[in-house]
């Protein structure tokens, strides 16, 4: 349900790997991750430079699997196929490279930098020294298969939004619709929100949650699952205080009235991952059922905004 994945998978005892990339502009990489998936018959990762907004699709090929000419043609009709609707890919080069691990490892580590959010939240890799401020809760979160490292403005707005909703006379409840790679609930959990429920459509992000979570040592506070929204009853808690749903325009348009049932009266409900193109037919839509923004951001491609009701 994520938008992305914003890094590549961590190295393994695999000598070396092919590297199958493609560089993308923001409203094509969706229709590109899916070809890539659909060709290659795995889960591509997502990285996306934060200056240029250029999204990088890559998939990484181990033995057995080898880079056949077969499987090259019908990557490039799918990029054929792609713009006849539309959509803007860019040049459509395909870069194809053997990447040792050594080079792998390092090159992420200069990508991958720790960053905080506000004075309570501070998202740092593995092997990042650096040390919280007073009062600033530690959220550790590698590259990999996480479908979210806090880095994408998506993601970003809503970890803002968590600690912006903060109350400290009472602990708030929060939802988590598609949850990645479990960064807002396990950076809510750190936070102090209570309880959290988090869940996602795709069993890897659901297992690379679960890692993550605890290795931060918040799984015992986290009811994480497997789900698809379009089918899921009210989950356990409902209604919640605050739901982030980092999610595709057009899922969380057929699903507004899911969503809505599923926070308190007074509740936050934070919606991003959404094209800027796209946003005033998410804002028309959750208008027609009582809900208004209450804060709006705009990074280049994406928006992102958190919508409350009114009477």
């Amino acid at each position: 349900m994520k938008p992305k994945a914003e890094s590549p998978p961590a190295p393994t005892s695999t000598p070396a790997l092919t590297q199958i990339s493609l560089n993308v502009l923001a409203e094509a990489e969706e229709a590109v991750a899916d070809l890539f998936e659909r060709v290659l018959n795995q889960p591509p990762v997502l990285y996306t430079d934060n200056e240029t907004q250029v999204t990088t699709v890559s998939a990484f090929l181990q033995a057995p699997q080898r880079w056949t000419p077969d499987l090259e043609r019908r990557i490039r009709l799918g990029i054929r196929e792609i713009r006849t609707f539309g959509l803007a890919v860019g040049h459509g080069r395909l870069r194809v490279r053997r990447l040792p691990p050594t080079e792998w490892a390092q090159a992420w580590k200069r990508h991958f930098k720790p960053f905080t959010v506000g004075n309570r939240l501070l998202i740092r890799p593995s092997w990042s020294q650096r040390s919280p401020r007073r009062g600033q809760a530690v959220v550790e979160l590698d590259p990999g298969l996480s479908f979210g490292t806090g880095h994408h403005p998506t993601t970003l707005f809503c970890l803002r939004q968590l600690v912006a909703r903060l109350s400290p006379d009472s602990k708030l409840s929060l939802l988590d619709v598609g949850s990645g790679s479990g960064i807002l609930a396990i950076a809510g959990a750190k936070l102090g929100y209570h309880p959290i429920v988090a869940f996602d459509i795709d069993p890897v992000a659901v297992r690379v949650a679960r890692a993550n979570a605890r290795r931060n040592r918040v799984l015992h506070r986290i009811s994480l699952s497997q789900a698809d929204l379009s089918r899921m009853p009210a989950p356990s808690g409902a209604p919640f205080d605050v739901l982030c749903a980092n999610l595709l325009a057009e899922l969380l348009i057929q699903e507004r009235h899911r969503l809505a049932r599923w926070i308190k009266p007074h509740g936050h409900l934070l919606l991003a991952g959404i094209l800027t193109r796209q946003y005033p037919d998410v804002q028309r839509a959750f208008a027609q059922i009582q809900f208004r923004p209450t804060a709006v951001e705009r990074v280049k491609e994406w928006t992102s905004a958190a919508f409350s009701a009114f009477s």
